[in-house]
């Protein structure tokens, strides 16, 4: 604690204390050991809007699930304070949110010191003249209250602090393309209004004990339009390179051990999924950025750095903002033009490794006699660096062609699924007629496996299959998604059954992959005579089959389903997605 205390007194001296008190937050006050309550944010909120009339609003984008309005402060010396002025000055939107997982809550005081300073022109002087800045002190606010010691027993300060998770569990860095919270679904309509262009998630690292301070993680670089990913790597070295020179030690990968708490074990880069912030902007075409201070670092240098990486990014996109702009506009046209086009959905690192040398410290691993198991420790005192293996070859693991004209969503699921495309802007039209005898593809899973655990309140899927060609009827009331739209990629995220966070691998459609109704085996054993005496060339190929696959001739059950599969009263919608593909734009 003494080490603490001697830290924030040296930073709170190194850092410029508020003019106006009222300005002040709970962590200056304290020297950087405590962290205010979301009282402090309202009136902070309202306080900046004061005392910068011309240069700051404060607003409310939503209401959490206990009923504590969602805060953002609009901040413009353009005086674009609403989306509209925004885009007509051609000004770049910056958003900056903290506290979406409200334990390490960093970014909340660091953003309202950054800010403050930024105004007064004490940091990135004339930067904010050059966009339109969106901070959200703390997204997840219900969480944010549920205040006490040890909510984050892997971290470092302040003394007190929120929890992950929401007053529901959501966990809402899992939540970005379900979109099932409250919060996030006032998010994504933030998002929607303003449509920023660079996306900053504030956030405190898990796990081992090392030097580094920081990560910084930016898609698009490793998947996405790939024009577009020249700004994501300049806004991430950017970034990198600033902290650098300010004595930081940061990493441009997360640095979690390819086996849990052995450092022997090495690295594995990755894309994050879109269930995640930075994995899900790059589907809209825009730069989304992951920072992640270590959480074995003091509370005030964890702010310090957090204050500075803002500034960093603030910096950034007034020097790089505009021309970034015309290439994620550039990046929406070439979006619409995906029709037919391979499009990369998962990735994973290839085999091919790398050494990097990783400022770790001395460590031990020697049985506990606690759990039983090794247990790494480590001497903080001691510095070490770690040559270590890093698998950062990350190629795409699942790509797919765009339907050439869309996707068909039946009327019996146009409702809620139209719900989630309108939380992410994506267009579509409903059919006034049916489609008779429309020629689709559809998607049959070979194989339904579903998790045996429940992840944020869903039973997730797992499909293998292939869009086959097939003709089939469309009732009138039917979902037409354009694959001709900037969003193309998040439409193909939501609607391809085997993307990691589509619908589908949430398991939204489950009830199309569970079978309903049964032949009982004693009317199955009848009808197979019956087809047995009918069908020479059935008869021909049961016998083959239990010649050819030994499994198959000692499974009494797929011996029936042999013939109840190929009998008319099979249930041709098992396994059968309800989403169709189309190649044309229907009338």
């Amino acid at each position: 604690m003494t080490r603490t205390l001697l830290l924030a007194a040296l930073l709170a001296t190194a850092l410029p204390a508020a003019a106006d008190t009222s300005l002040s937050t709970v962590a200056e006050r304290s020297g950087f050991i405590k962290t205010g309550r979301y009282d402090e944010v309202i009136a902070l909120c309202e306080a900046y809007a004061q005392r910068y009339p011309d240069a700051v609003r404060c607003s409310d984008f939503g209401t959490s699930p206990e009923g504590r309005p969602m805060k953002v402060l609009i901040v413009s010396p353009a005086g674009a304070f609403t989306a509209q002025a925004a885009k007509a000055k051609n000004l770049p939107v910056t958003l900056i949110q903290g506290g979406i997982h409200s334990g390490e809550i960093d970014g909340k005081d660091a953003g309202f010191l950054a800010l403050r300073q930024a105004l007064d022109g004490e940091a990135a002087p004339g930067a904010l003249a050059k966009q339109v800045l969106l901070f959200v002190p703390v997204f997840n606010v219900d969480g944010h209250e549920r205040y006490a010691r040890w909510n984050r027993p892997n971290q470092r300060g302040p003394e007190e602090m929120g929890w992950r998770t929401t007053a529901q569990n959501y966990n809402l860095n899992r939540d970005y393309l379900k979109a099932d919270s409250a919060e996030m679904q006032s998010m994504l309509k933030l998002v929607g209004e303003w449509d920023p262009l660079v996306y900053v998630d504030l956030h405190v690292t898990d796990g081992a004990k090392f030097e580094h301070d920081v990560s910084i993680q930016v898609e698009p670089v490793k998947s996405g339009d790939l024009p577009l990913r020249k700004a994501g790597i300049a806004l991430r070295d950017g970034v990198i390179g600033q902290l650098a020179k300010q004595g930081s030690l940061p990493l441009p990968y997360y640095p979690s051990f390819v086996r849990n708490d052995d450092p022997s074990s090495g690295f594995e880069d990755a894309v994050a999924p879109p269930r995640f912030s930075h994995g899900y902007f790059q589907l809209r075409n825009r730069l989304g950025m992951l920072v992640e201070t270590h959480s074995w670092k003091d509370y005030p240098t964890r702010v310090r750095i957090t204050r500075n990486t803002i500034v960093a990014v603030l910096e950034g996109v007034a020097a790089n903002g505009a021309a970034w702009q015309r290439e994620a506009a550039a990046a929406d046209q070439r979006a619409a033009k995906l029709a037919g086009q391979p499009v990369a959905l998962d990735y994973k690192a290839g085999a091919r490794t790398r050494t990097v040398a990783f400022r770790g410290y001395a460590y031990t691993r020697t049985p506990s006699e606690i759990s039983g198991a090794l247990m790494t420790r480590y001497d903080e005192n001691t510095p070490q660096v770690w040559n270590l293996l890093m698998k950062d070859d990350v190629q795409p693991s699942l790509t797919l062609k765009a339907p050439r004209g869309g996707y068909l969503v039946p009327a019996a699921h146009a409702a809620w699924v139209a719900a989630k495309l309108d939380v992410h802007g994506i267009a579509y039209r409903r059919l006034d007629g049916a489609l008779p005898k429309a020629r689709v593809e559809t998607f049959r899973a070979d194989q339904a496996d579903f998790a045996a655990q429940s992840v944020e309140g869903h039973q997730r899927l797992t499909a293998s299959g292939e869009w086959k060609p097939e003709v089939r009827n469309v009732a009138a009331g039917a979902l037409f998604v354009p694959i001709a739209q900037p969003k193309a990629r998040l439409a193909m995220a939501l609607l391809e059954p085997q993307a990691p966070d589509a619908l589908a691998a949430w398991g939204e459609f489950n009830n199309a992959f569970e079978r309903k109704e049964y032949m009982e085996d004693y009317v199955a054993e009848d009808v197979a005579r019956e087809m047995l005496a009918a069908d020479p060339k059935l008869k021909a190929a049961f016998e083959q089959k239990l010649k050819s696959d030994p499994a198959f001739a000692k499974d009494p059950q797929a011996r029936l389903e042999f013939f109840y599969r190929r009998h008319s009263s099979w249930d041709d919608s098992y396994r059968l997605y309800p989403v169709l593909r189309i190649g044309t734009v229907p009338r």
